[in-house]
């Protein structure tokens, strides 16, 4: 069966090609960046930059003078809102290129909010959005920078693919031009031609060296491009941080409906129709009590046991919302309780020299109990550990276990519903499980002391 050596170059693994199995054989990416698509890309990306900033630099310039000159006339304020929309739409087609050349994504920018309709609202929305100052900001800026990138890459790119080929065309000189080859140096008495089989081959080696070197450093002038669509085109740090922040009170909200919906359900299913269980119980025992007083006795002690059983379901079920232990005496010990009920031996350490915010400190406990119940069902472990401590503004939390592992938070399970928990607080999941074994579940969240009470 062919190797992916052989499936690669038509060449069949075998004896006569050791170790072949896992090997590819690839030039080093230095040697490839001159024939890679990519490269190509980037430089089509730099090429068609200095036509295209010419025309947005041209019709900024022109629409933004045009509008400030007429500015004392009503004129003035409709030219200048269809000069910054021109612009905003002129860098819809930048952000389009940048993605189709560069692979670049950028998400488009806050849209404008109007709080009614009409023209006079447009014309204000869009001179008061900060989206369209920077489109016309990025118009501005960026023709200087793609002049001076046209001209590096097209130099570099021309001038080394020129001389790497110069064995092949040298003979132009002599032949049409009347010269030996490329004049290296000449003066009035005495001139130097790169004409004899060394110089040639040195010339040709300089081209290499330049033909190699031009892909990184029209890389190098594509990052530019990058942080102009990324900084200038895309949405404002405020506007990315609104709409997380949106984004996590749907979750929280969601969340907290789950709870309820939970707590509910239990109570309905659990004590609720326990405790009917225990009056309809109550009440044939009274009928029974003057007629069958032994059979009376019975069902009250069957009674008292439903109302044992009923009181330990309540006491879950308050563990559940909120546990006393983690109110009155902290993580340590509430995370020790949680450890206690593991169908596995758990270690847990718990370094802190004060207590976090009561809602961090909530959110520490429920995700701890969350991952050591995964580990009761699902790890088939022989043992677990707890770890929490403190490092600068976060609070770390780590579960680890010697189990099966194949734990994945992308595949929809209850880590992933634990991970948009952890996320509408600012914090991170992060699982590390292997095939095999062990797991490591690492949790961050934001550290507030607990004086925030």
């Amino acid at each position: 069966m062919a190797t992916e050596y052989g499936q690669g170059y038509g060449l069949d693994s075998g004896p006569g090609f050791p170790g072949s199995t896992e090997r590819r054989l690839r030039l080093p990416a230095v040697l490839r960046a001159p024939v890679e698509p990519r490269t190509w890309l980037e430089l089509t990306h730099v090429l068609l930059g200095l036509p295209i900033s010419v025309l947005l630099f041209t019709y900024a310039v022109t629409m933004v003078s045009l509008g400030a000159g007429l500015l004392v006339t009503f004129l003035g304020i409709p030219v200048l809102a269809a000069g910054l929309a021109g612009c905003r739409g002129l860098g819809a087609l930048e952000r389009t290129r940048a993605r189709g050349l560069l692979g670049l994504e950028v998400a488009e920018p806050e849209p404008l909010r109007r709080n009614r309709a009409g023209a006079m609202a447009w014309m204000g929305a869009v001179l008061k959005s900060g989206a369209s100052w920077r489109a016309l900001l990025y118009a501005v800026l960026h023709l200087p920078w793609a002049v001076f990138s046209f001209v590096v890459a097209v130099n570099v790119w021309l001038l080394g693919w020129a001389l790497l080929t110069y064995p092949l065309w040298f003979w132009v000189f002599p032949v049409y031009a009347g010269e030996d080859g490329i004049q290296l140096y000449g003066d009035g008495t005495h001139r130097i031609y790169l004409d004899n089989p060394f110089e040639i081959a040195v010339t040709a080696l300089v081209g290499l060296l330049f033909t190699i070197t031009s892909p990184w450093i029209v890389r190098a002038l594509t990052m530019v491009d990058r942080l102009l669509v990324q900084g200038l085109l895309g949405p404002s740090r405020l506007a990315s941080r609104v709409v997380e922040l949106e984004s996590d009170r749907g979750v929280v909200v969601d969340t907290a409906a789950a709870d309820l919906r939970r707590i509910e359900r239990d109570l309905h299913d659990g004590a609720q129709a326990r405790l009917v269980a225990l009056a309809m119980d109550l009440g044939l025992a009274k009928e029974k009590l003057q007629v069958d007083p032994q059979a009376a006795a019975r069902m009250v002690d069957e009674a008292h046991g439903e109302v044992k059983t009923a009181l330990q379901e309540l006491r879950d079920l308050a563990r559940g919302i909120h546990p006393a232990v983690l109110t009155d005496r902290g993580l340590d010990a509430a995370l020790s309780a949680v450890a206690s009920r593991c169908t596995v031996p758990v270690r847990v350490e718990v370094d802190l020299a004060e207590r976090p915010a009561p809602a961090i400190e909530g959110i520490a406990y429920f995700t701890v109990s969350e991952l050591l119940q995964n580990v009761s069902k699902h790890a088939r472990a022989t043992s677990a550990g707890v770890e929490v401590w403190r490092t600068e503004s976060r609070l770390m939390l780590q579960v680890l276990d010697n189990g099966v592992g194949g734990a994945d938070a992308a595949e929809g399970s209850g880590l992933a519903g634990l991970a948009d928990r952890l996320d509408a607080v600012d914090g991170i999941l992060v699982v590390d499980s292997p095939a095999g074994g062990p797991t490591r579940v690492t949790a961050e969240l934001p550290w507030r002391g607990e004086h925030v009470r």
